[in-house]
């Protein structure tokens, strides 16, 4: 066995003595890169650029809540921001998002909270209640088999039977493009990121993924914060971006990126979910191999015995 895949299940073990408490909570920060082409020298910011806090009671009736801010853009790396201040120190970056142009800037907003619930919590998941959450498998044959296999299960379960053959097959079909190796990644660090699963089901589903065909282990990685960690990562997959819908020549081209899925190493916990360049191309054509494409962040997350909090300084 190799040494990066042995470090993700020692982490996975060290997963299973985690503790539980009366309420979850999760903080998380999502980002997207962009480049910037300056006539001093181009450099990546992150746009798009939120951070969500979310809390909900072990049991209904125990409450919930969830809460957003916009943080500033900034600079990827060291790196972005010297050649960010070579070039003035602008506050304002307008970028190709999607199809059109976009300016993001370096302002922030407080926190607004979204329709809370005091008498809400107890469903995670597409609806389950912490004791079918604690009542997932812990194995990870049969972890595999749910959530990565041909018959994967969605956030609410197994789909319905249909009665059509032909849109079963269509289905079926559908079901198979969404499960590649990048997808499974995806998967489970929206699963492990925001569920409340036992320790036992958290190290198991880490196991089952390391063992998912076209996922491998990477060693060592570091997340947007700086932290360091283990991870799994998917096969890379080539993406061509094309003048369809208007994208400027400069964004154009082909390029191929990873799935990466970051893990604590003395925890087990999930530090990170990033798309990762891995051939040079397109919109990156002079960045390097390694540069991170998209991220989210898990700030922290895990159980409390009293109401969470969203933390009062931003994380950049």
């Amino acid at each position: 066995m190799d040494l990066g895949k042995q470090a993700v299940l020692a982490a996975a073990e060290r997963a299973a003595k985690q503790e539980t408490g009366k309420y979850w909570f999760s903080d998380m920060i999502s980002g997207q890169s962009y480049m910037i082409r300056a006539a001093t020298g181009s450099y990546a910011i992150v746009g798009a650029h939120s951070e969500y806090f979310r809390w909900a009671g072990a049991e209904p009736g125990m409450g919930e809540a969830f809460y957003g801010r916009d943080i500033p853009s900034r600079p990827l790396t060291p790196k972005d921001e010297a050649a960010w201040k070579k070039a003035g120190s602008p506050s304002e970056f307008r970028v190709w998002s999607n199809d059109h142009y976009y300016t993001y800037d370096r302002s922030k907003t407080a926190w607004r909270v979204d329709d809370p619930n005091p008498q809400g919590g107890g469903k995670w998941l597409g609806g389950r209640t912490i004791e079918e959450i604690q009542a997932l498998p812990t194995d990870a044959k049969t972890l595999g088999e749910k959530f990565f296999g041909a018959d994967w299960e969605g956030a609410n379960g197994k789909p319905p039977v249909l009665d059509d053959p032909e849109v079963r097959e269509a289905m079926k079909r559908r079901r198979a493009e969404m499960n590649q190796p990048r997808d499974k990644v995806i998967r489970a660090g929206e699963i492990l990121q925001d569920a409340p699963l036992s320790p036992d089901t958290r190290a198991g589903l880490m196991r089952a993924l390391a063992e998912q065909p076209g996922i491998t282990a990477i060693g060592e990685a570091v997340d947007p914060l700086g932290r360091k960690g283990v991870a799994l990562a998917s096969v890379s997959t080539p993406r061509t971006v094309t003048g369809e819908y208007g994208t400027p020549a400069a964004e154009q081209g082909r390029y191929g990126s990873r799935e990466e899925i970051v893990f604590d190493r003395e925890t087990g916990e999930v530090l990170a979910l990033q798309q990762v360049l891995t051939e040079p191309g397109g919109p990156y054509r002079d960045r390097e191999p390694g540069f991170v494409i998209n991220y989210f962040v898990v700030r922290d997350a895990g159980w409390t015995d009293s109401e969470p909090e969203p933390p009062a300084k931003p994380p950049f």
